[in-house]
């Protein structure tokens, strides 16, 4: 009798294996990035909100001779307009007389969680907190506006 030899196609063991473990060394690289990347995302419109809340105090210190003593103050002069979206996720506040920062602090209804806080110092003009990468051997993230 002939015997018919059987051509098998497919991957083996071995082969499918080293596939994972490359894809999981992707992965464990990838998602610290992303997960940075998102947080940063969500740190941006607080960043641009305070930047619009330091613009806005300056223009009422110049008007008024006086640093503004809250966030709702300028808004109810019309100095300010925070959209209600942002206002929703973020609650903001004025520090120092004069004002030496502007901090945000993430609400509930943020979906990167409650409690996280970007802060704006007006002395250096550096951003700190959430969303902004810490370096080795630093306590907190800080990134230059210019």
């Amino acid at each position: 009798m002939l015997s018919k030899s059987r051509k098998q196609f497919g991957f083996t063991l071995i082969e499918i294996l080293i596939v994972v473990v490359i894809v999981a060394i992707l992965a464990a690289i990838s998602v610290p990035i992303y997960v940075e990347y998102v947080r940063s995302a969500r740190a941006a419109d607080a960043q641009a909100t305070i930047g619009a809340v330091w613009n806005a105090a300056q223009v009422f210190q110049q008007d008024l001779g006086r640093a503004p003593s809250s966030v709702e103050e300028m808004e109810q002069l019309g100095y300010l307009k925070i959209q209600e979206a942002t206002r929703l996720q973020w609650i903001f506040q004025l520090v120092g007389d004069p004002i030496t920062s502007i901090s945000a602090t993430s609400t509930g209804r943020m979906r990167g969680g409650e409690g996280k806080v970007v802060t704006y110092n007006t002395l250096d003009g550096t951003f700190s907190g959430y969303g902004f990468p810490v370096e080795e051997g630093e306590t907190g993230g800080a990134v230059g506006t210019e």
